[in-house]
């Protein structure tokens, strides 16, 4: 991975990279990379998510610009139960996080 290598967008939709993000300070810069990279690696284990889990995480964590919501909040817009909403997060969770060990079992 490259410092100018792209690792998302900003909130008016241009392309930022590493370079853009880095501090100047040497420990501040290695960490930054680390957390690029431990980002980038969650955004391509998301994809592999259904449409709904993709949904209730961006909706309840306020990924990709969204406002961060209450499960009751989330339940609303989907017309499904809270309940059904907590078991879809969890779920989606568990499995981020399988995959995360099953790449990098630390």
């Amino acid at each position: 991975m490259s410092i100018y290598d792209p690792i998302g967008m900003d909130k008016e939709g241009n392309e930022i990279s590493l370079i853009d993000v880095l501090g100047s300070n040497e420990e501040d810069i290695s960490i930054r990379v680390e957390n690029a990279s431990e980002q980038k690696a969650l955004l391509e284990l998301v994809k592999k998510l259904t449409k709904r889990e993709k949904m209730v995480l961006q909706l309840r964590y306020g990924l990709m610009n969204s406002p961060k919501r209450t499960q009751r909040e989330i339940a609303k817009v989907l017309e499904i139960s809270r309940s059904y909403v907590s078991r879809i997060e969890k779920k989606a969770i568990q499995k981020l996080m399988e995959e995360m060990k099953r790449i990098d079992p630390k």
